[in-house]
């Protein structure tokens, strides 16, 4: 992912607010909207326990910002027509795709730098693993909300926990320090070595990186 443009943050957080038609009261979408147009995601993943709602708007509203695309999975296409409809005019900037949200994060939308994830869907620990595996090579961010009661059950996902809306969760995923076996997610923990080459003076950085170190995420 590019570097954290403040500029594309502001701007999305303000259209978040515009299109969701709340006047000056923030809420969770306006996050949402700020960090994945602050990181510059250009391909914005989607999967909602139901009908597209202020979520999607957010990351609509990213994509202005970011020139991305995002795209909306639907489990069915009754659910993909409501979604339409639901987000009216605003509907015209989301991709709407139906299929099994891991088949298709590991498949024809590998590669997704930014993937939201409803955490009242029934498979959000499958669904959080896929994002991890098929997560942008040069770094991705996995974002659950509607949290709620549940966030007990994500701490060793080692992700940021924000007591807003119904709540939400952010992780950042570096794959050269994160790769996904099976159901666990393998972190690899790396210092960095300096050492001075003492007949020119030069400096040589090393990265050393330790044996896997396993964490199980439990939803």
């Amino acid at each position: 992912m590019a570097n954290w443009s403040a500029e594309n943050a502001k701007k999305a957080y303000l259209q978040a607010l515009k299109m969701a038609k709340r006047g000056k009261e923030p809420d969770v979408a306006e996050f949402i909207s700020a960090i994945a147009a602050g990181n510059n995601a250009q391909l914005m993943m989607v999967s909602s326990a139901g009908v597209a709602g202020s979520a999607t708007l957010a990351l609509a509203a990213a994509a202005h910002q970011t020139n991305g695309r995002v795209v909306c999975i639907c489990c069915d296409q009754i659910e993909s027509d409501a979604s339409r409809k639901a987000l009216g005019v605003h509907g015209d900037r989301v991709e709407f795709v139906v299929g099994d949200v891991k088949t298709l994060l590991l498949g024809e939308y590998k590669g997704a730098d930014f993937v939201l994830v409803d955490c009242d869907i029934t498979n959000a620990k499958e669904v959080f693993l896929a994002a991890f595996k098929g997560a942008n090579k040069n770094g991705a961010i996995v974002v659950g909300y509607n949290v709620k009661h549940k966030v007990s059950r994500w701490r060793q996902l080692k992700a940021s926990f924000l007591p807003i809306g119904e709540g939400l969760l952010v992780a950042k995923i570096d794959p050269n320090i994160v790769k996904v076996n099976d159901d666990k997610v393998v972190q690899r923990k790396s210092r960095w070595i300096v050492q001075v080459d003492k007949c020119t003076g030069e400096e040589h950085i090393f990265r050393v990186t330790s044996p896997d170190r396993e964490m199980q995420i439990e939803v």
